[in-house]
């Protein structure tokens, strides 16, 4: 089978369109959320909050979402999390609209999507398995990985234009984003099986974490991701680069969102054509260094377009790293498992993605915002360094399958 085999499959395309319409949903909202909340307060500290209020539901409830998604129907969890995504962003949408909005409502909704989004990201990754088998596991990680970045580029870009237009413009566009994912969702076949239901213990949500804990290849990668991101995030300081720093306004806050996916589906497009099939500890270790490189160039620049050529070699390093540590993990996993072990994995995206804001919106409130993305990149080298030494089983593996590499206990 080639990947060429993915455009024929219609159940993993359907799905494919699916995710892309909720990630359009996810990016025009966080350009909303962002220059909003910032507008509002003028805090450096408040763009940190945004990413901690979407960060602690997830933490709190991930395990147990997982622990969900490895007994019921995994397309049933995605609809009802991308429901409550929808109906929030519509709150959003018609507080902005009535100009009643505040940080407090913004922050509430934060909560809700965070909760949301424990109970869709392990069913989401677990499924993806199922829907395309362990031949082609790698390329639809592949395509989906591509296709999140592609919206990645339009959808802050648009959310800019959209902007100028106000706020509730952008939530009510994100909103029916979200709304349409839902829909096409409803006709997947996908097929749930069943098995004896597993009761709620504390040795069952923990299963995911042993199980990664004793894989030093999945535990490594995933780990590395979390640390690398946590130190290193840009994201939430994008708003006051843009506005203080580079002089530019709501489009320049989307070009900067959009640069690192322009060159994460450049990278995708050329993983596409040449799959990493040899030394993928060595080139996962490699793109960690790249992407931190990136980070530091970036702090240290007053120009708009060498900002946005930093922030996008830093996305195409960073779909290297993606795509080997999500095929790692599935490939490793028993379906059994997968649930709960893409939780743990969930819970160090986020720990990654949403304290990783709040770390940065911390140190830029206190050292400012130029400062605290170069010590931010400058840390993510260190810690390449540090996972290299500290994880040989990672840095010598070979091959993604995990038949035809070294076996890990």
């Amino acid at each position: 089978m080639t990947a060429s085999s993915l455009l024929r499959d219609t159940t993993f395309m359907r799905f494919w369109v699916g995710q892309m319409a909720a990630s359009f949903a996810q990016q025009m909202l966080l350009v909303g959320l962002g220059w909003q909340i910032y507008n509002l307060t003028d805090s450096a500290l408040s763009l940190g909050l945004v990413g901690l209020a979407r960060y602690l539901p997830q933490l709190a409830l991930t395990l147990y979402g997982g622990h969900v998604a490895d007994n019921l129907n995994r397309r049933t969890i995605m609809l009802i999390s991308r429901g409550v995504m929808t109906l929030t962003i519509a709150v959003l949408a018609i507080t902005s609209v009535l100009e009643i909005i505040t940080p407090a409502i913004i922050y509430g909704c934060c909560i809700t999507m965070g909760a949301a989004r424990a109970f869709e990201m392990p069913a989401t990754q677990a499924m993806v398995p199922k829907l395309v088998g362990p031949d082609l596991l790698a390329p639809a990680l592949t395509w989906t990985a591509s296709g999140r970045e592609a919206t990645t580029i339009i959808g802050p870009a648009l959310g800019g234009v959209i902007y100028l237009f106000g706020a509730g413009a952008l939530y009510g566009t994100s909103a029916a984003c979200a709304l349409l994912s839902a829909v096409i969702l409803l006709g997947l076949d996908y097929r749930h099986e069943q098995r004896p239901r597993q009761p709620m213990t504390l040795d069952s949500l923990l299963g995911g974490f042993r199980f990664t804990w004793h894989n030093p290849v999945v535990f490594g990668s995933i780990s590395l991701d979390m640390f690398a991101v946590l130190v290193g995030s840009v994201t939430a300081l994008l708003p006051i680069v843009a506005r203080d720093i580079l002089q530019t306004g709501p489009w320049g806050l989307g070009l900067l969102r959009s640069a690192p996916a322009v060159g994460a589906v450049l990278m995708s497009l050329y993983l596409a054509w040449r799959p990493i099939d040899s030394r993928v500890g060595v080139k996962v270790f490699a793109a960690v260094a790249v992407f931190g490189a990136m980070i530091v160039l970036f702090g240290l620049s007053h120009s708009l377009w060498l900002s946005v050529i930093a922030l996008a070699v830093m996305g195409a390093a960073d779909m290297i790293s993606v795509v080997i540590r999500q095929t790692l993990v599935q490939l490793e996993t028993p379906d059994e498992m997968r649930g709960r072990v893409s939780a743990v994995n969930s819970i160090f995206i986020s720990t990654s993605n949403q304290l990783g804001e709040f770390r940065a919106g911390l140190v830029a409130s206190l050292i400012g915002a130029a400062p605290a993305i170069v010590i931010g990149g400058l840390g993510t080298l260190a810690i390449t360094a540090l996972w290299a030494w500290w994880f040989p089983a990672l840095t010598r593996r070979d091959r993604l399958d995990m038949r035809a590499g070294p076996k890990t206990k």
